[in-house]
């Protein structure tokens, strides 16, 4: 049993889409594949946006260019709107980002399953699950399905980072979970306790990542940043 931090979180399919990681405690399966064979071109943020505004198209079709160089099948659900993403309104998509889809939500039978997309070193933006009015804070864990993720969670502060936080998030003073664990391709990690505070970061080759858990409740999700939008 390895002690991991990660997360990830989703709002609905609204704008789109949230998720993250934090402390948790995690089992592993397998070796540690960083899948560096599998490297992309370097994004940037400014390939993303015209005269400012978020291009949706061309974040999709970074996803799925990545889930080709991970013979990852991308099935025609994933060509529809149930596929989101998001920047959460931070203008800083090649850093600050992610794409999912909800596969199932069921709150009668209270489970849920959802993927994860995240382009190289892509970090979902840092955030919690509170107590809805529909239900339980949401608790969950996560799966590498493919490439690897830098989870950060509660806990004692990681003095050397294996990857560089976002400037637009660090200037926002929106990153309090500084304790990182790596969760590499086959590794799973369960968040450390319900409304920690959590996001993750891609490694160099971006990653897939299943999250199953407890129901998500839209009404339930809060960001650190308070200038996300969902």
């Amino acid at each position: 049993m390895d002690h991991a931090d990660h997360v990830t979180r989703r709002g609905a399919l609204k704008t789109a889409a949230v998720a993250g990681a934090a402390l948790v405690t995690g089992c592993s399966h397998g070796h540690h594949s960083l899948t560096n064979s599998k490297r992309s071109t370097a994004l940037l943020s400014s390939d993303f946006y015209d005269e400012g505004v978020f291009n949706k198209k061309k974040a999709f079709q970074a996803y799925y260019d990545m889930m080709e160089r991970f013979a990852y099948p991308i099935p025609a659900v994933l060509k529809t709107d149930e596929f989101w993403t998001s920047d959460f309104a931070q203008n800083d998509f090649a850093n600050v980002g992610m794409a999912g889809i909800f596969w199932i939500n069921n709150k009668e039978h209270h489970y849920f399953a959802h993927e994860i997309y995240l382009l190289p070193g892509q970090m979902i933006v840092e955030h919690r699950h509170t107590i809805s009015s529909e239900g339980p804070a949401k608790m969950e864990s996560w799966h590498v399905r493919h490439g690897m993720i830098h989870t950060f969670g509660e806990g004692e502060p990681t003095d050397d980072l294996p990857c560089r936080l976002p400037e637009s998030q660090l200037k926002a003073d929106a990153i309090t979970a500084r304790r990182c664990l790596t969760l590499s391709e086959g590794e799973i990690g369960t968040l450390n306790r319900v409304t920690a505070p959590h996001f993750m970061i891609a490694g160099p080759a971006g990653a897939i990542v299943a999250e199953y858990g407890t129901p998500h409740y839209d009404d339930a999700l809060e960001f650190t940043n308070e200038s996300v939008v969902f």
